[in-house]
């Protein structure tokens, strides 16, 4: 009996080696798919055993049953409900953009319910599998010994269609995940079509062609800057909203219907975290919440309660529920045996080299056999043409075998040749199946001759696989079903947009909108003005003015952060509309903008001026606004009680009144406001009498101050009137405020040739010429500016300057933007 021999192996050498060694096992062998053609073992494996059994997509369905068995018994002994599980993901329309199998039976849901048993289900392949499939039977590719020895497989399917981009996959191995989303077929087909054409194609281009993925549950994708990482990277992340649209419902209350949802959200898992939310109020406002989906679609419909900002609730659903998800791109796959992280034209060039090595070895094969065909064609004519002395031979030979023999010595055939005439039926002597063997040995040697022209040439080769992808791409291709949000075109998208001055609209309940200058005609002062937004109940305009449609908007919040919008993305409305929710465009949450203020460049020697309720004002270079960030920055701090009331731009060598609510002014130089970073406090800017509040900044220049009151009234009044004091005093009188003229609304720096719009909080707004507003003294009430329903207020005026009516010129002057 030999001697058993022990060798010493550190432990730390023979983990590290079987670890490696599983670790391999897995990425290659179970959670990562195969560049060529997107699947992985199991996926392949079911595939082809369905193929094998004749389970296509033209037999009748059979037991789910039937295709896990035949597949755990011939190519997967790793358990059947590994594999059906496989096949049930391959059946389900909500994870599958193009299903690979087709069920009969309860396959799952959405909501994450699971499928029924094996043994209740049925399922064949689709024409889509097929179409993977196909050719296989010709050598296309290689094949190895299953797990036993028994039998063969697949080492990859010739795959026609480009699965990996356009089905996806996801999977985790040991130290590294893949997650590749799906596409519209149709785009990826086109794209292999122009790749074909320009290897070198540029991103720009991809990007027009396929714009990014295209998910099964539809949904939105926010921005194409995650997708161009993805496809230049292999990495990006790619924010997916679901689609939704708000109604009027019973009692003039709103309500939202979602009707698509990200891909791979669990939609009842979803509907319970809303309903969480709501419990936690977290999310107020809703009062009902219910699903009505059905096999036509998704619609869940959330009934929100009188008087709440329906736009409002959808942006805390993104922020705070599944809604809004973000799916990160891993471009993991097998590449020669190993792992790799792909850019996009890498996947295609992969996918390409594998349809060239399948229409190589096909036509091949092809070639072969017409030429093995042809071979025996050459003996049957032979024999047909001496059909006498074939027959006398065939009837001397005692045995087959001695007949072969002679006509292989007598005819010059060979064996094969030999063997094909004895099994030649008496009919083919017939004239008519003479012929018809002439016509099958030319077709042959046509067909011999285009492949051996297409086996001599890359090109011909590559122009075959471009005829199959236009097939598949005729076949398969419908229309698109995720939306990409904004374009992912490369071109300077102000380059697009008319440069022009807007008017521009702010509510107190944030809703916002632009419109042309000249949607208001000029009118004579104390007219009554025409309706000019169209407002909630409860809710009123805040604030007024004009800017360039390139301009930013840099818009402070009530908490004192700033945000950033270019006025070109507020949505233009007509005059009577309501607008587009703010929300809807920044990225803020239980804030209400307070100010926003044009700016056309952020320099250094500009300055923001900010000035609170309470009197408080602080100086911030405007330079230190000039890096957008979606999420906002602070801009200043504000102490406990107080708010932002107004914001202006200065150049810092101005002078500034601040006026209060109860008429009083105070004029005083900016230097006595030193510069501070952002975050800061401030200092005192205006003493304040009880139960008064700061309610306008104004940057002296031009020729008139202009003070307008809440009742219409107004006056211009010379800015020698307002004798120079120190900063934090109470100042002096500007303009008489009783029950007759109301409160002060704003006060702003005019010139004689200006105009002003002047709106209402019922949205009533009027357009007429500062001249016809009188020049009066400090302490008188004006003239009226503006006839007012009863019960209406006026909430604010912007000024139209004469360079604006007639000058276009890129960003402005800063007076504009200024007031």
């Amino acid at each position: 009996m030999p001697v058993a021999r022990v060798i010493p192996v550190p432990i730390e050498e023979e983990m590290k080696k079987s670890y490696i060694d599983y670790a391999m096992s897995v990425i290659i062998g179970r959670a990562i798919p195969d560049v060529r053609d997107g699947l992985k073992p199991v996926h392949r494996r079911t595939l082809y055993a369905m193929w094998g059994s004749g389970n296509t997509s033209d037999k009748p369905f059979r037991k789910s049953v039937k295709a896990v068995a035949a597949t755990m018994e011939n190519y997967h002994p790793h358990g059947d409900s590994a594999i059906y599980d496989t096949l049930v993901k391959m059946a389900q329309p909500f994870s599958y953009r193009y299903m690979l199998v087709e069920g009969q039976g309860n396959f799952g849901s959405i909501d994450g319910d699971s499928a029924a048993a094996m043994r209740y289900t049925e399922a064949r392949l689709t024409k889509a599998a097929e179409a993977l499939l196909i050719d296989i039977e010709k050598e296309t590719v290689d094949f190895i010994p299953n797990f036993d020895g028994s039998t063969k497989e697949p080492t990859v399917l010739p795959a026609r269609i480009p699965n990996l981009l356009v089905n996806g996959t996801s999977g985790i191995a040991v130290g590294m995940a893949t997650n590749m989303p799906p596409h519209n077929l149709g785009e990826v087909c086109t794209l292999v079509e122009r790749f074909i054409e320009n290897p070198d194609i540029p991103a720009q281009e991809i990007l027009s062609i396929m714009p990014g993925p295209d998910f099964p549950t539809g949904g939105q994708i926010m921005g194409s800057d995650g997708i161009l990482n993805a496809y230049t990277t292999g990495y990006g992340r790619i924010i997916v909203r679901g689609v939704s649209e708000i109604e009027t419902g019973k009692r003039d209350a709103e309500r939202i219907i979602i009707t698509e949802i990200p891909y791979q959200v669990n939609k009842a898992r979803m509907i319970e975290n809303i309903a969480e939310l709501v419990r936690e109020k977290k999310i107020e406002g809703i009062s009902d919440l219910r699903d009505e989906s059905d096999k036509d679609g998704i619609r869940i419909v959330i009934e929100l309660k009188k008087g709440i900002n329906a736009q409002v609730v959808l942006n805390l659903l993104y922020k705070h529920t599944q809604l809004q998800t973000t799916f990160g791109v891993i471009n993991l796959s097998i590449v020669h045996g190993q792992p790799k992280v792909l850019p996009l034209t890498d996947i295609l060039r992969h996918f390409l080299a594998h349809r060239v090595e399948v229409v190589r070895r096909r036509s091949e094969f092809e070639l072969k056999k017409a030429r093995e065909r042809f071979h025996i064609l050459l003996g049957l004519l032979i024999a047909l043409d001496r059909i006498d002395e074939v027959i006398a031979t065939i009837r001397g030979s005692a045995s087959v075998e001695e007949a072969s023999a002679a006509l292989v010595s007598r005819f010059g055939l060979d064996e094969i040749q030999a063997d094909a005439i004895l099994k030649m039926q008496l009919r083919r002597l017939a004239a008519l199946e003479h012929q018809k063997i002439v016509d099958e040995k030319n077709a042959l040697e046509a067909e011999i001759a285009r492949l051996m022209e297409l086996l001599s040439s890359e090109a011909a080769i590559l122009s075959v696989v471009k005829d199959e992808t236009r097939e598949i791409r005729e076949k398969f291709s419908d229309p698109r079903r995720t939306e990409i949000a904004h374009s992912a075109d490369f071109l300077d998208r102000e380059a697009l947009i008319e440069e022009k001055k807007v008017f521009v609209a702010l509510t107190e309940h944030n809703y916002i909108k632009r419109m042309p200058l000249d949607t208001y005609r000029q009118q004579r002062r104390g007219g009554r003005g025409i309706i000019g937004m169209s407002t909630k109940e409860e809710d009123c305009i805040s604030s007024v003015f004009v800017a360039s449609t390139h301009d930013y908007l840099l818009c402070i919040s009530d908490q004192g952060r700033a945000y950033w919008l270019k006025v070109y993305d507020i949505p233009e409305s007509t005059r009577t509309s309501r607008g587009k929710a703010i929300v809807n465009l920044l990225n803020i949450n239980n804030e209400t903008i307070q100010a926003v203020i044009p700016v056309s460049e952020f320099r250094d020697d500009r300055f923001l001026f900010f000035a609170t309720r309470n009197g408080t004002v602080v100086k911030i270079a405007l330079d230190q606004f000039s890096h957008p960030r979606q999420t906002g920055i602070n801009a200043i701090k504000l102490r406990e009680g107080d708010s932002l009331v107004d914001v202006k731009w200065t150049d810092g060598d101005r002078e500034l009144i601040l006026t209060t609510r109860h008429g009083q002014s105070l004029r005083f130089h900016e230097e006595a406001v030193r510069p501070v970073g952002r975050g800061a406090m401030g200092v005192r800017g205006i003493s304040l009498r009880d139960g008064d509040h700061l309610q306008a900044v104004t940057v002296i220049h031009n020729d008139h101050l202009l003070t307008i009151t809440e009742k219409g009234y107004g006056k211009r009044t010379d800015f020698d009137e307002f004798r120079g004091h120190g900063r934090g005093t109470l100042g002096v009188r500007n303009i008489v405020t009783d029950n007759r003229s109301g409160m002060v609304v704003a006060s702003r720096s005019v010139s004689d040739t200006d105009e002003i719009i002047v709106m209402t909080a019922s949205g009533i707004v009027i357009r007429t010429r500062v001249d016809e507003i009188a020049i009066q003294k400090r302490s008188t009430r004006g003239v009226r500016v503006i006839r007012l329903d009863e019960g209406d207020r006026v909430t604010g005026f912007a000024i139209v300057t004469q360079e604006m009516l007639t000058s276009q010129e890129e960003g402005g002057s800063d007076e504009d933007h200024n007031e």
